[in-house]
């Protein structure tokens, strides 16, 4: 697939001495939904703003859609929207004036019919009227979204977007962001709901440090690194896992009434056919198994971790 945002041995430090990202490099591609994934003070927030030029990197280099952030700005900018964590914008303007005002910034030419039909995807056609101030704080989020996609970007940034919203607030930004993939725009999110990328991201993104340190298509790498359990719930309670079971690594809850196997999603070797005939051989009766996958929750702490 073709690369819509390129980022080469990207660093900044900051005055003090404060590394914010240290040779970042990260290439993501057109019309993919990308979820970057990390702790507070990760490096995700300067990252967005150094590709959306609020930030200037101390090294590296960045292109947009094949143009350099630096050198070739205005063409860079006008491909990207940005949809930042906060509303930072005049309160007594009305909504659709702000929406039409942020797309004329980008040079583009007025289009009430494209803002008529961005405000109606987010349930603000009948808040266009009403002025900033008085919106509630759900709507305000839908504004930003509002803004972001006024002149039609081919990027665009989530910052954290649905920190704080109400449930049909998410349920209606992820449909947008569905439309927007079949469009061809490109998504970028950062967010701290973890099951939110899971669902709705093509590739994966974990940075920690300033670091990247992971970059996979998100079914590979909860192929590769989700771990699968198998709790075997027993007859009767045991003190010891038996010696014959030693290959399974079996550990024993400690009331002693359930054992569980974990292994690889990638293989599964010893196979649990083969665990339950052991058991069964060592004279361990059980009357239940349940078996749990790895969420992409549990990897990313264990990435960060490690």
């Amino acid at each position: 697939m073709t690369t819509m945002l390129s980022v080469s041995n990207l660093s900044k430090v900051y005055e003090g001495g404060f590394t914010a990202l240290k040779a970042v490099d990260l290439d993501i591609r057109r019309g993919e939904i990308f979820a970057l994934l990390g702790p507070n003070g990760a490096g995700k927030t300067t990252l967005i703003s150094i590709v959306c030029g609020l930030v200037n990197a101390s090294t590296g280099t960045v292109k947009v859609g094949g143009h350099d952030i630096v050198t070739d700005y205005r063409a860079a900018r006008s491909l990207i929207g940005l949809v930042p964590q906060e509303l930072t914008t005049e309160a007594f303007e009305s909504v659709f004036s702000a929406v039409s005002f942020t797309r004329g910034l980008f040079g583009k030419p007025a289009d009430p019919a494209y803002i008529e039909k961005v405000l109606r995807s987010l349930s603000l056609w009948d808040k266009r009227n009403h002025k900033i101030m008085t919106l509630s704080g759900g709507m305000k989020r839908r504004l930003l979204i509002a803004k972001a996609l006024s002149h039609e970007p081919r990027v665009l940034f989530l910052d954290e977007p649905t920190a704080g919203v109400d449930v049909e607030l998410r349920r209606d930004m992820w449909n947008l962001v569905r439309g927007l993939r079949e469009d061809g725009v490109t998504v970028i999110l950062t967010t701290h709901y973890i099951e939110e990328a899971e669902e709705m991201a093509d590739r994966i993104g974990v940075i920690t440090h300033g670091e990247i340190i992971l970059v996979e298509d998100k079914a590979t790498l909860m192929h590769k690194l989700g771990k699968k359990q198998l709790t075997v719930h027993l007859h009767e309670p045991i003190d010891t896992v038996p010696e014959a079971l030693a290959a399974y690594a079996l550990e024993r809850t400690d009331d002693g009434h359930a054992l569980t196997y974990t292994y690889d999603a990638e293989r599964e070797h010893p196979g649990i056919a083969d665990l339950l005939a052991d058991l069964n051989a060592a004279g361990v009766g059980f009357k239940d198994v349940n078996t749990t996958q790895s969420s992409l929750e549990d990897i990313f702490v264990s990435l960060v971790k490690q």
